[in-house]
């Protein structure tokens, strides 16, 4: 008998995942323990396992295709068997990337009839509040009464794009209307206006409604907001909204940095690996200053739980990554024990793991303290938003070239560099941040403490 493969939960803050390759065709053998597909999650590109033996006997969905936790995506079973229909996709599972804070899948939202559609429109005021101007209402039903088989992703996305569902094909599961299916709408479906509704100006080239109700010119792009951007949205909006953000900022005498760096990176940087060689980055030093200052300040390095803080025995330093499609924490664990080596060679690891989507989530969760660098963008000073449940997250500028005035007050060439903190107010206070600061200044300033 078939069994029918379901998309698993690879990660914790998973709601969706995107199928991106496919592994194994229609027809191979698989076994038990064979990769099947790649799936995209809200932090990585992972692969999806089978557990079973037997032949591929269907691919219920396409590469580029979201599924929810649970929703079909292949039948494996024997050789001549007829593939099963692929049941619907949970009612229960989340039809968008987006979800609550807490975890818990959103409400599913009750059907509209079409005769409730807005239309542009002045705002009217609604059980205290307001409406927009044009509503994101798609009605389910066709106007002979049928109801339309679609997806809650697709029917969010038709109402955001203006597309009318009963003249869009279904390619899913049983005539099913998935994401593909809308966003490959051909022109010209678009939902009519109501009677009455407000006429719009006549636009010259190809145009298709936005859900703000903007025009979209041919020359515009519109982008997919992948699973990982959709998740870090997520997470950013909750930090600024729940975490009462302080900032901070002290400024670095960078000069016995950069010395420090020249002078190991000229005896080591040339060498073979086997012979000890290396060469340090200027991210490397403050990665190991900044877990290096935790040990002076502790208090730094806790978390909030709402009802407890937790105050952390070991410092697991997360490290800001830029990937294609946003902004990855790989964190190095018990960063406080590592030397300089030992982080220069797993930040590398981490970080290469993290652009090519091969880095597990467990590897990118569980920080204690978060360190962004921009100075190799030239950025000079900015503060970071705090990555929850961590109390503060340190941004990095640029080296900077100066006037300073020395002890002699006298004006001279100096290099500088401005960290910034972002403190959670609920968490830690305006003294600690500015401890921390001071710590951390204090081994930039003298590099070679970083070091006993």
């Amino acid at each position: 008998m078939a069994t029918i493969i379901e998309m698993p939960k690879l990660s914790d803050t998973m709601t969706t995942g995107t199928l991106v390759t496919w592994l194994i065709k229609e027809g191979d053998t698989v076994s038990s323990g064979d990769m099947i597909a790649e799936v995209e999650t809200d932090k990585a590109t992972m692969e999806v396992e089978c557990f079973d033996d037997g032949v591929m006997l269907k691919q219920y969905i396409k590469e580029g295709e979201e599924v929810p936790i649970g929703g079909a995506i292949c039948a494996v079973g024997e050789a001549g068997e007829e593939a099963p229909a692929a049941p619907d996709s949970p009612s229960t599972a989340p039809a968008t990337s987006e979800s609550s804070n807490d975890g818990s899948a959103p409400e599913p939202a009750p059907a509209i009839e079409s005769s409730s559609i807005s239309t542009p429109s002045a705002p009217k005021p609604s059980d205290g509040g307001s409406v927009p101007p044009v509503s994101n209402l798609q009605p389910d039903a066709s106007s002979e009464g049928e109801r339309i088989k679609a997806s809650p992703l697709a029917k969010k996305i038709a109402a955001d794009i203006g597309v009318d569902l009963t003249t869009v094909k279904g390619t899913g599961p049983g005539g099913r209307i998935v994401k593909a299916d809308v966003l490959n709408a051909p022109k010209g479906t678009s939902m009519p206006m109501k009677e009455g509704a407000a006429h719009a100006a006549p636009m010259s080239g190809p145009v298709a409604a936005t859900g703000a109700g903007m025009p979209l010119a041919a020359a515009d792009e519109e982008i997919k907001v992948t699973n990982m951007r959709a998740a870090i949205a997520r997470a950013l909006v909750k930090s600024v909204s729940e975490a009462p953000h302080f900032y901070l900022q002290m400024e670095v005498d960078a000069a016995p940095l950069t010395r420090f760096r020249q002078e190991l990176n000229s005896k080591l940087a040339d060498l073979p690996p086997e012979q000890g060689g290396v060469k340090f980055s200027v991210n490397d030093l403050i990665l190991k200053a900044s877990a290096e200052a935790v040990r002076r300040v502790p208090d730094i390095n806790r978390a909030w739980f709402g009802d407890r803080m937790i105050k952390y025995a070991n410092v697991h330093l997360g490290v800001a990554v830029a990937v294609p499609d946003g902004l990855v924490t790989p964190v190095i664990r018990n960063a406080e024990t590592k030397s300089l080596r030992q982080i220069n060679a797993e930040v590398k690891d981490l970080a290469g793991r993290a652009r090519t989507k091969k880095i597990k989530p467990e590897e990118m969760s569980g920080s204690t303290l978060t360190v962004s660098n921009l100075g190799m963008f030239g950025i000079s000073d900015f503060y970071g938003i705090i990555n929850p449940p961590n109390a503060a997250i340190l941004s990095i500028g640029a080296t900077v070239k100066t006037p300073v005035v020395d002890d002699n007050n006298n004006i001279s060439i100096g290099y500088r560099m401005k960290v910034g903190l972002s403190g959670d107010h609920r968490t830690i206070d305006g003294a600690v941040g500015a401890q921390y600061l001071a710590a951390l200044r204090e081994i930039l300033e003298a590099p070679a403490l970083m070091l006993v």
